[in-house]
């Protein structure tokens, strides 16, 4: 493999790490709930903002965090927030009142709020169309990697040192990841440096504030608890309003393009090749600011399919992720180590998903070469089309968590392994597939703003699944307790989740009770499995219906193709190690200049 290639695998290395940084810190934290509770004397209000500071703080910095990513180079703002991460998590270690945890906390959040769209949004940039699925698998992968790892790291910490290492375990891994991402990432950054939308990011900012509180205030209190309900309509009306402003600016931002590459053909002095040229932007244009998020990409079926399809899967994902460690804490009786362990057959399953699937999406080799729009090029044939893949995935998710749906309390660990691996193996078929049609509608130019809404997307669908999913499995839970004869205390313990009725029993020494709070959850959440699978089933028509058979060319704002590092000299004309750009050949095979500036800037 050339140097300058395998470079950018290992770029792509350094990006999975930073993305694994943040799905690590999500689940170690309420492993240590109960002991930093003891420690930091945190009242139960304390307790739950521990947790919701950083999902709020994620949900409102998302949009603008991939707007300035476009701006100011995406290497940069990516470093920057990993220093920031493991600066916050020293903090979290040392925090010495809840206060402290509190802010470390909700600084945290912003941090995550760029790493995750900022590894998306390099991805058009670094990597060709058919190189993109392998590349998304593998960032994808390690956000899932985090999943079990995070028990397991956190649970043997906990049993060796104080609540503080669960923080620490994010240091050496972001030191690693700003490292590589320093030696190895080139910048990318957009062309155009128009101003910021400071009125789109306050009322965007607001408004998924305000949507993610108050669903996580519905999943705790229930769906008719009046701020739950005050808090989720003031986030969608601020949200309604953030759209009507974008179309606005838009309107006014937006310029005519010639043709579909955005450029104008103009011919050049003398005889010489068709050369393009950006139209001047008009003046009430120049004065606008760049809209936060582009509303036309929802135009695009590409981008609209995906995007709705991975936020179903975080849907579904987050139903499991949240129900399965409980069961296996509280109904099997495992501690935490042995209940991350428990986990690991859904990522086994996963990996081997990735990689079917990249296999089947990639072009193969054929003996003659092959046209039209389904060949890889001279010598390829098209791999199996996104449409089959994608669909196929969420079958195999849908029977899977079917069959997951007949747990019992009498289920041995090699019937969950089985079918949670299977998950696995859907999951990863599918999600890359979806994930790749939505990023292929993205230009390479506003590659981050593109990215932090889909990831904004997927991060109020995950909230919604744990919501909803939550009040599913306790409402199912609730309707198989019979808690007659018991003291209003033990009760209100018995009826307030799994943990304090399984703690209830012991405390009164009663088998049959304890048996009966184990039987009502995992009667909750069997229903919840069924729901999971439903949604699996519902998105694989949904993908049979509206996925395109192929994820699009990733377009660029000014008809190029982008170049990789360390390609030909004559496409990358800014400063070592950053992105530079090649035109493409013009009507009827003429070939334009092929020099420009870092960043996708076209000369004059």
């Amino acid at each position: 493999m050339p140097k300058t290639e395998a470079r950018r695998w290992w770029t792509l290395a350094a990006l999975s790490l930073s993305v694994l940084v943040v799905a690590l810190d999500l689940f170690v934290l309420n492993l240590a709930l109960p002991t930093i509770s003891a420690d930091l004397h945190a009242s139960s209000g304390d307790l739950q903002w521990f947790v919701d500071a950083y999902s709020l703080t994620l949900a409102a910095a998302l949009l603008p965090a991939g707007l300035l990513g476009d701006r100011i180079g995406r290497k940069r703002l990516l470093t920057g927030a990993l220093a920031l991460f493991g600066v916050a998590s020293l903090a979290c270690a040392y925090a010495t009142s809840a206060g402290e945890l509190i802010a470390a906390r909700a600084v945290l959040g912003l941090a995550a709020a760029v790493i995750l769209p900022m590894s998306l949004a390099v991805l058009p940039v670094l990597f060709t169309d058919a190189e993109r699925p392998r590349a998304i698998a593998a960032v994808g992968g390690a956000t899932f990697l985090g999943y079990p790892v995070g028990p397991i790291l956190g649970g043997w910490l906990l049993d060796h040192f104080w609540w503080g290492s669960v923080f620490l375990i994010n240091v050496p891994v972001v030191v690693i990841a700003m490292i590589a991402v320093t030696a190895l990432m080139p910048e990318s950054r957009s062309g155009d440096r128009p101003r910021v939308d400071v009125a789109g990011a306050l009322i965007s900012s607001a408004g998924l504030a305000a949507l993610t509180y108050g669903l996580i205030k519905a999943g705790q209190n229930g769906w008719a608890d009046q701020t739950a309900i005050a808090a989720m309509c003031a986030g969608v009306v601020a949200l309604a309003a953030f759209v009507g402003w974008e179309r606005r600016l838009g309107q006014r931002f937006a310029v005519q393009p010639a043709d579909s590459s955005g450029l104008t053909w103009r011919p050049s002095r003398g005889s010489g090749p068709v050369r393009r040229e950006r139209p001047a932007r008009p003046a009430h244009a120049a004065r606008a600011a760049q809209p936060l998020v582009d509303l036309t990409l929802f135009r695009s079926a590409g981008f609209t399919s995906g995007t709705a399809l991975s936020t179903l899967v975080s849907f579904a994902l987050f139903g499991i992720v949240f129900a399965m460690p409980q069961y296996f804490l509280d109904v099997r009786g495992l501690d935490s180590l042995a209940a991350g362990f428990r986990l690991l057959p859904m990522i086994g399953g996963l990996a081997v998903g990735l990689a079917v699937g990249q296999r089947l999406l990639s072009p193969r080799k054929a003996r003659e070469p092959e046209t039209g729009p389904a060949a890889g090029g001279p010598g390829e044939s098209g791999g199996i089309n996104a449409k089959i893949v994608a669909t196929a995935g969420f079958a195999v998710m849908a029977g899977a968590l079917a069959v997951g749906a007949g747990t019992s309390i009498t289920s041995g660990t090699g019937f969950g392994a089985a079918w949670l691996a299977v998950t696995g193996l859907g999951l990863g078929l599918a999600m890359p597939t979806a994930l790749n049609a939505a990023l292929g509608a993205l230009s390479a130019e506003h590659s981050g703003s593109g990215s932090a809404l889909i990831t904004a997307l997927r991060q109020v669908g995950g909230t919604i699944g744990v919501a909803v999913l939550g009040t599913v499995l306790a409402t199912v839970y609730r309707s198989y307790l019979h808690v007659a004869g018991l003291n209003a205390a033990a009760a209100n313990a018995v009826r307030s989740g799994v943990a304090g009725g399984i703690a209830a029993a012991r405390a009164a020494g009663s088998a049959p009770l304890l048996d009966a709070v184990r039987i009502a959850y995992v009667h909750g959440m069997d229903v919840m499995l069924w729901i999971c699978g439903g949604i699996a089933a519902a998105s694989a028509l949904l993908a049979l219906a509206f996925l395109p058979r192929q994820a699009a060319a990733t377009p660029d704002d000014a008809g190029q193709r982008q170049v990789r590092p360390g390609a030909e000299a004559a496409g990358t004309g800014g400063p070592a190690g950053t992105i530079g750009t090649a035109r493409t050949a013009g009507p009827a095979g003429a070939t334009a200049a092929s020099s420009a500036p870092a960043g996708g800037e076209l000369p004059a």
